[in-house]
């Protein structure tokens, strides 16, 4: 239903264009092609007169969309590439952006980060969890969630689907706080009522069919069996603690497995239980955008258009695909050509099956792909 989105565009001037509408793809592409815009989006709702200002449109519902994004993902490589300044008294710091200053409480930050393999591993990582959950818990076919990569550094899931198009953001707001586990109570999903004076046997804590019952226990297997030391400190266990899990591993799996419990080990308390669990949930969330799938207005990227962030494409796959999408080859836009830039800085990186960099104040010919990923990302600029 072309007809009912709203579109917008961004101009090369930094303009931004809304309340637009097109009655068909042709339509659109035309007017793409005339006007030539920096980044072009479209609606996730559907309205009766999308060229209406907001509150004429005339809302008719909104598809499901989640916004997964390795800017929101703690990963080891943030603080080796990414970069934020604060706007207003220049304090510098390295990975993920904060909300305020710590200095001056700021919030404007001039953010210089890049999308690099690790860190779209862990996004997809991210977008494959969230992807279990609508179709294991919510019931979501594979014909009803289509997934993107968003041409940056991150994925899109839609959910296309009449169960949800009519839900509001309070509503939306809930499958938030079910995907993010907000709110969830370990002890009534597995720890049970522990009694300290019988050494909290946990005998409530049975695995079953469906939801973060079953996710939980599941992990909580994965976990036991797999986890070094390492692991177990991440969690917040002490090291006399982990000695009692680890010397008690087969007992405990054995318990898990025979009768969905955690069962009694010695030197092991219903706090150390907790503080497992608690990680487990962690590990099992999905870290998304909040923002993004509970605004019923929300302009999303349109698909196979470029991101001005890269020149990568915003590119479709099918869900069964995602393992073994590769957006470094199959998101490339440019694929013929060279380009002569000079290269600020920039660090190595892969396109297709090549290897490029690092660089610094250097003078090189690139592909056009990499050359535009480098000029996208303000590192370099054409030599003429």
């Amino acid at each position: 239903m072309v007809e009912k989105r709203e579109f917008g565009f961004l101009s090369f001037e930094g303009q931004m264009l809304r309340h637009k509408s097109f009655q068909n793809i042709d339509e659109l592409k035309h007017f793409l092609r005339d006007f030539v815009p920096k980044d072009a989006y479209f609606s996730c709702a559907y309205y009766e007169n999308p060229e209406a200002e907001m509150e004429m449109k005339g809302w008719l519902g909104a598809d499901l969309i989640f916004d997964i994004d390795a800017d929101h993902i703690p990963t080891s490589c943030d603080k080796v590439h990414d970069e934020w300044k604060c706007g207003n008294c220049g304090f510098v710091g390295k990975g993920i952006t904060p909300e305020k200053c710590p200095v001056c409480g700021s919030e404007k930050f001039d953010v210089n980060t890049w999308p690099c393999e690790v860190c779209l591993a862990s996004a997809k990582a991210e977008t494959i969890k969230l992807l279990e959950i609508l179709m294991e818990d919510f019931g979501f076919s594979e014909s009803e969630i289509h997934t993107f990569f968003s041409g940056h550094r991150g994925y899109h899931v839609h959910v296309e689907s009449e169960a949800v198009k009519a839900l509001n953001a309070m509503e939306r707001k809930e499958i938030v706080d079910y995907v993010s586990a907000l709110g969830l109570n370990i002890e009534s999903h597995v720890l049970g009522e522990a009694s300290a004076k019988k050494g909290a046997t946990f005998q409530r804590g049975v695995i079953r069919e469906c939801g973060w019952s079953k996710r939980l226990m599941i992990g909580i297997q994965d976990f036991i069996a797999n986890a070094g030391e390492k692991n177990f400190l991440d969690a917040g266990l002490e090291k006399r603690f982990i000695g009692a899990v680890t010397r008690n591993r087969g007992a405990i799996l054995k318990n898990l497995q025979s009768a969905g419990s955690l069962g009694f080990v010695k030197g092991v308390g219903p706090q150390t239980w907790a503080k497992i669990v608690k990680h487990v949930v962690k590990l099992k969330v999905a870290n998304i955008d909040t923002v993004v799938t509970t605004d019923i207005h929300r302009l999303i990227r349109l698909s196979d258009t470029l991101n001005s962030k890269t020149g990568f494409k915003k590119i479709e796959f099918p869900v069964s695909a995602i393992d073994g999408f590769d957006p470094f080859n199959m998101a490339v836009a440019f694929k013929e050509g060279f380009v002569d830039v000079k290269v600020y800085d920039a660090p190595k990186f892969r396109l297709g099956e090549e290897t490029f960099g690092p660089y610094k104040n250097q003078r090189v010919e690139l592909p056009t792909a990499a050359a535009v990923l480098l000029i996208c990302r303000n590192r370099a600029e054409v030599i003429t």
